[in-house]
C-alpha cells in the first residue's frame, strides 16, 4: 500500500496530540475582553461554592458546543497550534469536530482541515483527498477497545489507542479537579466572547492530588483514584487551570494547562449551548479504513516505502 508518512503516522498523531491537548493548557492568565475586575479576591469558600455551581451545573449538562486553540510542546513533534471546533459531549464521549491550524499546515499533503468524529470508543478523522492508499475510503478509523497487539506495528498501535484512552474531553472533571487545588482562588469579573464573567484559577500537581483527602473536591475517593493511576501512567506532572464562569454558573472558557516530561500542553477553550444535542453518527462502514489495518500492511513491509515518505 503507498501512503504518505504523513498519513500513516502523522495525521494519527496529531489527532492524538490535540485531544491530548484537552487534558489541559494555561492560557496567558489576562481576559479577553476588557480587565480584570476590583483585584479583591474572595474567600476560599466563596471560590469553592462558584466552582462547585459550576461543576454541577456541567456535569449535568453533559454537552455543549466547542473551540478551542491547542498548543502542544516542541518535543512532542507536532509544531504550532490547532484549531478545533465542534460539539462535545461527556459520559459518555462523544464528538464532533473539524480541526485545522499550523500544525497541518506544515506538512506539504495534509489535508487544509479534518473532521474528527469520536463515537463508541472510537474516533474517526475524515482525510478527504489526502487519504491516499487508503483503497478509496475517506475515513480513518482508531478503535480504542482494540488490542494493540493487533496491528503489525504494535508501539505505534499501543501509543495511538494509549494516548485516546488516557484523553479527558471532560469539563466538568476539570472543574472537580480545580476543587481539589490548594491555591483556587478568585482573580476578577472580566468579559470573555462578550459575557460577563467571574475568572478563577488554581493549580494542582500529583503529589498534591495524591496527599489530598478530598474535603473540598468533588471527585470521590475512586475518581481521585483512577486519576492519580492515570497521571501516573501518561507521566503527567500537574494541571493548571483557569476558568471564567457565567451568570448562569457555566464555565464560558476555560485554560488547562498540563505538565509533563515533555513540556506542557495548553488548550484554551470557548464553550457555549449547553445541553446543545449531539446527534453524532459514524461514518459508513464502507467508507471507513481500520489503522490497525494500516499497521499491520505497513508492518508486513507492504507501505514501508511509503511509510518513509517515498
Amino acid at each position: 500500500m503507498r501512503m504518505s508518512g504523513w498519513a500513516r503516522g502523522g495525521v494519527s498523531l496529531t489527532a492524538v496530540a490535540a485531544l491530548a491537548g484537552v487534558a489541559g493548557c494555561q492560557g496567558d492568565g489576562g481576559s479577553e475582553e476588557g480587565t480584570s475586575g476590583s483585584g479583591t479576591a474572595r474567600s476560599r469558600s466563596g471560590a469553592t461554592d462558584a466552582v462547585t455551581a459550576a461543576y454541577e451545573k456541567t456535569s449535568a449538562a453533559k454537552s455543549a458546543k466547542v473551540r478551542m486553540t491547542v498548543s502542544m510542546p516542541t518535543s512532542v513533534g507536532v509544531g504550532g497550534d490547532m484549531e478545533m471546533s465542534g460539539v462535545m459531549g461527556w459520559d459518555p464521549t462523544v464528538m464532533d469536530m473539524t480541526m485545522n491550524g499550523a500544525a497541518l499546515a506544515a506538512a506539504s499533503d495534509a489535508p487544509d482541515e479534518i473532521r474528527m468524529v469520536w463515537l463508541d470508543n472510537a474516533m474517526y478523522m475524515d482525510l478527504g483527498a489526502a487519504a491516499k492508499g487508503m483503497k478509496g475510503k475517506s475515513w480513518l478509523k482508531l478503535d480504542m477497545g482494540a488490542p494493540a497487539d493487533d496491528s503489525g506495528d504494535a508501539a505505534l498501535g499501543k501509543q495511538l489507542a494509549g494516548g485516546l484512552k488516557n484523553v479527558n474531553l471532560d469539563p466538568a472533571q476539570q472543574l472537580a479537579l480545580l476543587l481539589d487545588s490548594p491555591n483556587l482562588k478568585h482573580v476578577g469579573a472580566e468579559k470573555v466572547d462578550g459575557v460577563q464573567a467571574e475568572h478563577y484559577k488554581g493549580t494542582l500537581t500529583l503529589d498534591e492530588l495524591m496527599k489530598s483527602d478530598g474535603s473540598l473536591g468533588v471527585l470521590g475517593a475512586k475518581g481521585r483514584e483512577a486519576l492519580v493511576d492515570t497521571m501516573k501512567k501518561s507521566g503527567m506532572k500537574g494541571y493548571d487551570t483557569e476558568v471564567w464562569v457565567n451568570e448562569d454558573d457555566y464555565p464560558v472558557r476555560m485554560d488547562v494547562g498540563t505538565k509533563t516530561s515533555q513540556g506542557t500542553a495548553k488548550v484554551s477553550a470557548h464553550y457555549s449551548d449547553f445541553g446543545a444535542k449531539t446527534q453524532v453518527q459514524a461514518p459508513p462502514a464502507g467508507e471507513t479504513f481500520d489503522v490497525a489495518e494500516l499497521l499491520s500492511e505497513l508492518g508486513t513491509g507492504t507501505g514501508a516505502g511509503a511509510a518513509s515518505g517515498r
